[in-house]
């Protein structure tokens, strides 16, 4: 497999990385909470969009392509967050199997 050749210095958004996290409910359940692990940089490629129709109002969904230097705690169900923005993992790959860097796929709702 080539190597790929990839600019450094077009990652230039800083990203949250949010593992989940239960937190209990005080009622014998739990809540899904977010605990950010790390902040990164990366570059955000969007790559496709999807309207759709819930409940009588348009929304809409966003797919990201989402560089950064390889890290081995990066796994789907994870988000990365920029701000208000929230993307959430769906796929994690090491384009060409150096360990220099990793492709998340990520999706975002649009609102």
């Amino acid at each position: 497999m080539p190597v790929l050749f990839f600019d450094p210095g077009q990652m230039t958004a800083r990203l949250d990385l949010e593992t989940p996290q239960e937190v209990p409910d005080g009622q014998g359940g739990a809540v899904l909470g977010w605990t950010v692990a790390a902040s990164i940089w990366a570059r955000i490629e969007p790559v496709s969009t999807q309207v759709t129709e819930e409940a009588s109002a348009e929304t809409g969904r966003i797919t990201h392509r989402i560089w950064l230097r390889f890290r081995s705690d990066i796994a789907a169900g994870q988000r990365l967050r920029k701000g208000g923005r929230i993307f959430r993992v769906k796929l994690v790959q090491d384009p060409d199997e150096t360990q220099r860097y990793l492709v998340c796929q990520c999706e975002e709702d649009a609102r």
